[in-house]
């Protein structure tokens, strides 16, 4: 059982162009399962950065954190507790798409360039069709959801997802809070190698595998992931006390 103490609050951020429920699918039914109480964040389309950091502050200020991010939430999660190492207790990074500052290679924020760019050109109902054309019906289904949420301040909110700064191989090396890093073998947005040397990098980490059928099948996979590589590295650390 992971050792956490029941104030501890568990904050689920989504990944770029996603929102609260997404979150909470994906984290809440660990976070139930150990008894720790779930604060999905609805990330503000025209602030996406800020909103997700001034939720985690708040909840640091109520009692511990336990921050679990999916993609961009991933990338926040770790850099917000790279922070405020006192306040954290864990976190949880799924899907992260990158390392290093300079994206302009990166899958995932050029995704959200290209998709900022068409949706001012075409509007959000041509873009939706497009996405569910070529997308699985999970994703589809909760990219709608999402976008009409964010819609009309969408593109702002997937050009600010773009232009983040991604951690670098330096500041994930300085970073020893818990990180328990879950990455699906077969997502070319978010690549199994960015997840294998993140939890190769980080001082105190490890690293669970998922597939994207799994993940489709039910987003709970990734927080079940997550806190079980959480309970090992707590294991294994009061082990070597």
């Amino acid at each position: 059982m992971l050792r956490t103490p029941p104030l501890v609050t568990v904050v689920a951020l989504p990944g770029t162009g996603s929102d609260a429920d997404f979150a909470a699918r994906a984290f809440g039914p660990a976070a139930r399962a150990h008894g720790l109480a779930l604060h999905a964040v609805e990330p503000d389309p025209q602030a996406v950065i800020s909103s997700c950091t001034a939720a985690l502050d708040a909840a640091a200020a109520r009692g511990p954190v336990l921050a679990a991010g999916i993609s961009l939430g991933a990338a926040i999660a770790l850099d917000w507790a790279a922070r405020h190492r006192t306040a954290v207790v864990g976190v949880i990074t799924a899907l992260p798409a990158w390392t290093g500052a300079e994206t302009a290679h990166c899958p995932a924020a050029l995704s959200a360039s290209v998709t900022a760019q068409l949706l001012r050109a075409h509007g959000l109902e041509a873009m939706i069709a497009q996405m569910r054309a070529s997308s699985p019906l999970w994703l589809a289904d909760a990219l709608e959801q999402s976008w009409r949420g964010q819609w009309p301040h969408l593109p702002a909110a997937l050009d600010e997802a773009a232009g983040y700064a991604w951690p670098s191989v330096e500041a994930l090396a300085d970073i020893d809070v818990p990180v328990a890093v879950v990455g699906a073998t077969d997502d070319p947005v978010h690549p199994i190698a960015v997840a294998e040397q993140w939890a190769s990098t980080l001082p105190v980490a490890g690293l669970r595998r998922v597939t994207l059928d799994e993940l489709g099948a039910d987003p709970a996979v990734l927080g079940h992931a997550g806190f079980a590589e959480l309970t090992r590295l707590s294991t294994s650390f009061a082990g070597h006390k």
